[in-house]
């Protein structure tokens, strides 16, 4: 029997979670997988926010990729220089090509900062920083040891970014360093974003105005940033309104991997994301090419807990194709985010496609024990409890205790809430 070949081209959270999903499904005997990716180290990405508030140290958000990819699998280091869909395989930089039954693309997203003009000039890394990097967010703990104070800016470049509410829980994390250093006085927080509120969803974002207003922290809405002025110190946006800087925290303009540009598969507003069906996850324009976390265009959130609830929807459709069958599995666009909200507390937020958040418990109801929507210290818990559970269980593919479709169970409707 021919040996047929699943290419995973990614060895992120996504690409790591699929690889050992399909290892236990598949049959050894029938199917080669084989892994790609630029990089060795794999980075607990969530761990960055905690970087620069000495909450985390470096070395608690880095291990080999290898060590967490199935051994019987093949795991290439190497750049990407583009998939061939016409000929059903992928070229790499080093000159080798992989053919491929079957592929799947978890490359991800990145910041951009070059994007933006003026953000990555002579002030990079020096007055402004971003921390969805480890570059970034090591050189940022340096610089807040040492700051004296002065206005702070918290900018979205753009709202389509990795982890939406990582900007908010920066934001109130600062408040909570300041405060605990004893020079809150002598800090001015500014929340600049292009958004009309403090997020996307209406429930959540009257809960997060009214903390940002409780915590004494600006929030500058409808800015659309154009460029920054790096000898005034100012960020600019399209509509000439301006907001002075001493110490810029960027969330830059989010692309795809090139690759994706490279080889003719990107959406059609060149951000480099992949075209794909948001209940199936495959591929849009390719019968045998599918989809999981940022390197989608589906219009869910661009999270962890996104790849994950998809790699269940995508592990069963991948079964499927490959039995001829029709695709049944779908993803609702399920998403769940803590957000860390200073002083030992978080709040929790769950919500798909068509349900927004909504208060109650989670992920049991009547015990929770976590509180949606509301701010405790048993979501904090939580918070700091997934490291364990990323590195032990989500990466590995194993099966969590909740379910990759929204429940409801637990959740307060408007109604429940107007009888209380």
């Amino acid at each position: 029997m021919k040996v047929r070949n699943l290419v995973i081209l990614g060895a992120g959270t996504a690409g790591t979670m699929m690889a050992n999903k399909l290892h236990k499904s598949l049959n050894a005997s029938e199917w080669k997988i084989t892994i790609v990716d630029r990089d060795e180290t794999h980075y607990y990405q969530p761990g960055f926010l905690f970087i620069p508030f000495g909450i985390y140290k470096p070395e608690d958000v880095m291990k080999p990729k290898a060590d967490f990819l199935p051994n019987e699998a093949t795991f290439i280091i190497d750049e990407i220089e583009k998939i061939q869909p016409e000929k059903n395989e992928v070229i790499l930089k080093g000159g080798q090509n992989l053919p491929y039954d079957i592929l799947v693309v978890a490359t991800g997203t990145i910041p951009v900062p070059k994007e933006t003009e003026g953000l990555k000039g002579k002030l990079w890394y020096k007055d402004i920083f971003d921390f969805y990097t480890f570059e970034g967010t090591t050189r940022l703990a340096k610089k807040l040891e040492n700051w004296k104070g002065g206005k702070l800016v918290i900018n979205l470049a753009e709202t389509l970014i990795k982890c939406p509410v990582a900007p908010l829980e920066f934001t109130f994390l600062a408040d909570a360093f300041f405060t605990e250093k004893g020079m809150r006085d002598k800090v001015e927080i500014f929340y600049v974003t292009p958004l009309s509120g403090a997020f996307t969803k209406p429930k959540t974002t009257v809960f997060l105005s009214k903390l940002l207003k409780e915590k004494n922290i600006n929030v500058v809405p409808d800015f659309y940033l154009q460029r920054v002025d790096e000898d005034r110190k100012v960020l600019v946006s399209f509509d000439e309104k301006e907001v002075p800087f001493d110490l810029l925290v960027s969330v830059p303009v989010n692309k795809g991997d090139e690759l994706i540009a490279r080889s003719n598969m990107g959406d059609e507003d060149g951000l480099n994301f992949i075209p794909t069906n948001k209940e199936t996850l495959k591929a849009l324009k390719q019968d045998n090419i599918f989809v999981i976390g940022d390197a989608t265009n589906v219009p869910a959130s661009k999270a962890g807990s996104v790849a994950h609830f998809e790699g269940e929807v995508l592990t069963e459709n991948i079964l499927s194709y490959i039995a001829g069958e029709s695709l049944e599995a779908k993803f609702d666009g399920h998403s769940n985010c803590f957000i860390e909200t200073g002083f030992g507390k978080a709040s929790l937020i769950d919500f798909n496609y068509d349900t927004e958040p909504l208060p109650g418990k989670y992920p049991w109801p009547v015990v929770g024990p976590m509180g949606l929507l509301k701010v405790t210290r048993a979501n904090h818990f939580g918070k700091l409890m997934f490291k364990w559970v990323y590195w032990h269980m989500l990466l590995t593919g194993k099966k969590l205790p909740v379910s990759n479709h929204m429940s409801m169970a637990g959740k307060e409707t408007e109604t429940e809430t107007e009888l209380v």
